[in-house]
């Protein structure tokens, strides 16, 4: 798919999934720009994006800070002109279950992964074209399941999943599509690095796979460029799980993959 020409803006694109995202639509021709707390990450996602495409823009912010995430979009478009494509994909996680995890740590995840969404999304809903273009959040499979130790994630990415249909009705009527992917357990993130650290756990996790394998990064990076794209120009509010099939045996299978 050809993304020649178009604007897109990456939350959280300087590593694991998210910049795998943004080096898809580098490849297919757009304009990339990322964002990410860390500027040496925002450095260095620079740099590689470069050999990619030549155009690109980084900007160190935190999600949590809705001026710096607007100023961001603001420059984003006034040097490239309307946002074609917005990801946002900034999130945290650990394993903690419910009785040792304290207010401030389930206050930190909720505030990246929900506030930052809605942080991304409201500043730049101003910067987008409308009609066209096209919002995904990156959401996970707790936002439906219930999840040992991760009840921070869960109740964070259920709201998260509540904004994109949320604003698939509202943003529907301007043209602008909202959906969201979420990933099953992907190779190579530091996600799974965290979930499964040990020989054991990764087979405890690719065994509750029906595909039997680990997913990659380029699974959901194919699935963006084709939600954003024309061939799904009539899906919206949609809830996409790129997993294997892994949420499929319910929270049983997470509760045996997470304990191992």
């Amino acid at each position: 798919m050809s993304y020649q020409g178009k604007v897109v803006f990456v939350a959280g694109g300087t590593s694991g999934i998210n910049l795998g995202i943004a080096e898809a639509f580098a490849r297919a021709g757009a304009r990339v720009a990322v964002l990410s707390r860390k500027a040496d990450k925002v450095e260095a996602a620079i740099t590689h994006l470069r050999s990619l495409t030549p155009d690109v823009l980084g900007f160190s912010a935190d999600v949590r800070d809705y001026d710096a995430v607007a100023a961001a979009l603001a420059d984003t478009a006034a040097q490239w002109g309307p946002i074609d494509v917005v990801i946002s994909g900034a999130a945290g996680n650990f394993m903690a279950p419910a009785i040792n995890l304290s207010a401030n740590a389930f206050k930190s995840v909720v505030d990246i992964d929900l506030l930052g969404t809605f942080n991304v999304l409201r500043a730049s809903w101003e910067h987008l074209r409308k009609p066209g273009a096209a919002v995904i959040n990156i959401t996970a499979g707790q936002s439906w399941l219930p999840t040992p130790m991760q009840i921070h994630v869960c109740a964070a990415k259920a709201g998260v999943d509540q904004i994109t249909r949320t604003l698939a009705l509202e943003w529907g009527p301007a043209g602008v599509r909202v959906n969201s992917i979420a990933p099953g357990p992907i190779s190579g993130t530091e996600g799974m690095a965290r979930l499964a650290p040990t020989e054991a756990s990764e087979k405890a996790w690719t065994d509750s796979v029906p595909l039997k394998r680990f997913g990659t990064k380029a699974d959901i990076s194919r699935a963006a460029l084709w939600l954003c794209s024309d061939e799904a120009s009539y899906i919206t509010g949609v809830i996409l799980p790129v997993d294997g099939g892994f949420t499929l045996w319910g929270s049983g299978a997470i509760a045996h993959a997470t304990q191992q």
